[in-house]
Parts: structure tokens; sequence; C-alpha cells
């Protein structure tokens, strides 16, 4: 037999869970709401809210004229509202209180980098084309580096010129040591350089927590949707740290033969997981003969 714990501090993050709770609490009043991109990175939460009546676009020309959208947690770019200003939409923004501080920060650091004839570089760690990174690089006109590893950070050195003042900020879901490394290295080439840091206390705090609660079970199951970019960065994590590591989507993924008699199973999953998801897989662990 196996034993099974859950991570007490898995599941939908705060500005998940804002999102979400407001989604729901309009479709108690109608048949259906808009949501502008995923509102979570989890299949199987976007089918549960799916059947509910939220409907994912792509785009705001998707959404009929005089129809609600949901803005999401990751934020978006400026034109999006004055988009949705012209088409007449009602939004109900949910951009995370986190991230909404984040950009108010790269907008006022981009006016520090141009202020006086100066030409700074303000400099991004985070995934091109994520969401949260492309409402940033909306605040100012697209005109900084994203970089989403050392590598990239290489071949970007020789566009910015560290006579100028340089400022370094990350997506709110990136790991903080990879963070540390880039920043260390940028920090080595100039002395012109402010490092901010704006990676979410919460999700910061689930690293050395599923640190330890890895090196604690003799198998990790990790939840996780296939677009989450944190689901990445924390399995990346769990696996690093317990080699019998494995990253699922649903109870439906699990290998009996991961598991050997007597083995302490622990369930975790990324700040995009529901927690019903969680007892699910678990529930399902705990019917295993090993």
């Amino acid at each position: 037999m196996v034993t099974v714990d859950i991570d007490p501090g898995s599941g939908f993050c705060g500005g998940v869970i804002r999102a979400i709770s407001r989604a729901e609490r309009f479709l108690g009043g109608a048949d259906h709401l808009y949501s502008l991109g995923a509102i979570v990175h989890n299949e199987a939460e976007l089918e549960r809210l799916g059947s509910e009546g939220l409907r994912t676009v792509v785009s705001l020309s998707e959404v009929p004229e005089g129809e609600t959208v949901l803005i999401r947690a990751h934020g978006e770019p400026p034109s999006t509202y004055t988009g949705a200003s012209g088409r007449g939409l009602t939004l109900i923004d949910c951009t995370c209180p986190v991230v909404l501080k984040l950009q108010q920060h790269i907008r006022e650091a981009y006016a520090r980098l141009h202020e006086g004839g100066h030409h700074g570089t303000l400099l991004i760690f985070g995934k091109i084309g994520h969401a949260e990174v492309l409402g940033l690089l909306g605040q100012v006109g697209g005109d900084a580096i994203v970089v989403e590893n050392r590598a990239m950070l290489e071949a970007a050195l020789p566009r910015i010129d560290f006579r100028e003042p340089v400022e370094i900020f990350s997506q709110t879901t990136k790991s903080p040591s990879e963070y540390a490394e880039i920043c260390a290295r940028v920090r080595s080439l100039g002395e012109r350089v402010t490092v901010h840091d704006t990676i979410c206390a919460q999700v910061a705090n689930r690293h050395e927590h599923l640190a330890a609660f890895s090196r604690a079970h003799d198998v990790l199951l990790f939840v996780a949707g296939e677009a989450s970019s944190n689901g990445k960065v924390l399995f990346d994590l769990c696996r690093g740290v317990n080699s019998r590591s494995f990253r699922i989507g649903s109870a439906a993924d699990i290998d009996p033969a991961w598991f050997r008699d007597g083995d302490r199973v622990g369930v975790c999953g990324a700040t995009s997981t529901p927690k019903w998801l969680l007892e699910q897989v678990a529930a399902f662990v705990r019917t295993i003969r090993a």
C-alpha cells in the first residue's frame, strides 16, 4: 500500500481565486461571460467553468458589441481597454493587484530611463508571448528586451548599452533562483543597473516549501495544465529535488507502475491548479495497491 499527502500550500494563488470567484458570481445571474484568454491555465478547471457559461476568446473581435468581458489575472496592455471602450464592451477587470503594481513600476522605470535625453534599457525576465509579459510590454509600447533564460540574456547583451542606465524586472511567476542569476550577470557588466524584486511573494515562498515537500516523499505527483508557465517552473524544481517526480494533468495520466509498496506519495501543483483536482488525484492514488 502507498500513503498519500496533499501539499497544503498548493492550489490557486490569490489572483486566480479572485478572478474565478468574480466569474462565478457574474454567471450566477447570467447564462454566459466572455473571458479574454484562458482565465486559468488548467484544462480541467476551464472545462468546469465552461459548463457554467464561461466562453474563452482570443480577441475582443470575437465578442459581440455590448457584451461583458473578463480581464484575467495576467493583465492586459492599454490597447485592450481602448479597444473594449470603442466596441461598447463592459469589462470585469480581474488583473492581479501584484501585476497591476508591476505594470505601474514598468511605466515609471521607462520614464526614468528616457528622461534628460537618456536611452536606457528596460529588461524583463519572462516567458516570451506570455499574457502577463505582453501586458507589461504594452505599458511601454514594446520598447523592452525580454529574456527567458541565461542563454537568451547572453544573446541580447550586444543590444544593451551599459553606459546608460539599465532596469530589470521579472514576470511575477518566474523562478527566484533563475532571476537572481540573470540579475547577477547584468550587474557584473555595469554600474548603472537597478534590480527590482517583482516575483510574487506567494509564488516565491512556494519554491522553498515545495523543495522540502518533494524531499519528504518517495514519489511526487505534480498536477498542472499543459499551458501553465508557473507549472513548468515549479515542476522543474520538484524534479531537481526528487527524481521520482511526475507531471500530470489529471488522475487519468497516472501509471501504477510508478509506485512501490510502502511509498509515501506527495501530491502538489501549480498556482493554476484547483484544490478539487489535487483531491481527485490523491483519491485515485489511494486506490492503488503497489
